[in-house]
């Protein structure tokens, strides 16, 4: 195998990898915020930017693997 097909098999690997555990953690943050806001309305507020910032956190992972992605296909 030429070394650009390696490259790029290797940064389509880890954008899909990177990208789909975000996705199911992002899920998983929203519909246990939505849960909680649902059983305890007074304090939705609260629960909805704590659900923003870690839903921000879990998403930087995916920009990380996008920079990794980026730097195996051109740097390398």
């Amino acid at each position: 195998m030429e070394i650009a097909v390696v490259k790029a098999l290797a940064a389509g690997i880890c954008m899909a990898i990177g990208t789909i555990a975000p996705a199911f953690g992002e899920a998983m943050i929203a519909s246990k915020g939505l849960e909680s806001m649902a059983r305890n309305p007074q304090v939705a507020d609260k629960l909805f930017t704590s659900m923003l910032v870690a839903m921000a956190l879990v998403e930087a992972i995916a920009i990380y693997a996008l920079v990794v992605s980026l730097i195996v296909l051109f740097v390398l």
